[in-house]
């Protein structure tokens, strides 16, 4: 499907680009984004390699194992029915925590694939799976590297200035998702 919604899009382009009447500027426009794009990915690579690399670091050095086994009682609570996956859940939350969304999805690929094991409505989704996203999707992020990343490419004065109110307004998103969760999993019963 997305090929599909693709290929619409470069035949919505081509199309634009012979109506315009000035195919000289349409192809500068098209190489000078193409420039700038480039130029914004060689920009963030030093700090997605950093906090990659970090992340890996803390994996391999047990950070990872101690920190879900702090959280594990918490998400316990909140997925009780997930035991095989607390390892894969707590990798996506801390990874969502420290802003690599990047980082996170294939522990959230994994997180789900355990959570569809021990999955006994078939192919509707479990309660668990649904506190998962919830919390995947409002995560509580302490610092937002992507868009730190960002605001230091496009040249901002101050890029952490968005740290506190990233950390406040994710701390609120993460509770409210969680507590219509619980609402709607009271009610659902």
């Amino acid at each position: 499907m997305m090929n599909y919604i693709w290929g619409f899009l470069i035949l919505c382009g081509f199309g634009a680009f012979a109506l315009s009447g000035d195919p000289a500027a349409s192809v500068d426009a098209m190489l000078s984004g193409v420039s700038e794009a480039l130029e914004l990915c060689l920009a963030l690579c030093p700090s997605f390699m950093l906090w990659l690399g970090l992340m890996n670091v803390a994996k391999e050095a047990g950070l990872m194992e101690k920190l879900s086994r702090a959280v594990r009682p918490l998400l316990k609570r909140l997925m009780p029915d997930s035991s095989e996956a607390m390892a894969p859940i707590t990798l996506n939350l801390a990874a969502n925590f420290l802003g690599l969304g990047s980082a996170a999805t294939p522990f959230g690929i994994e997180a789900m694939a355990e959570l569809q094991k021990a999955n006994r409505l078939g192919n509707a989704a479990s309660d668990d799976m649904c506190m998962f996203i919830a919390l995947n999707s409002s995560a509580v992020e302490l610092l937002p590297t992507s868009v730190l990343a960002l605001r230091a490419a496009a040249g901002s004065t101050d890029p952490y200035c968005v740290v506190l109110p990233t950390f406040i307004a994710s701390l609120v998103s993460a509770s409210c998702a969680v507590l219509l969760c619980l609402l709607l999993k009271r009610r659902a019963k």
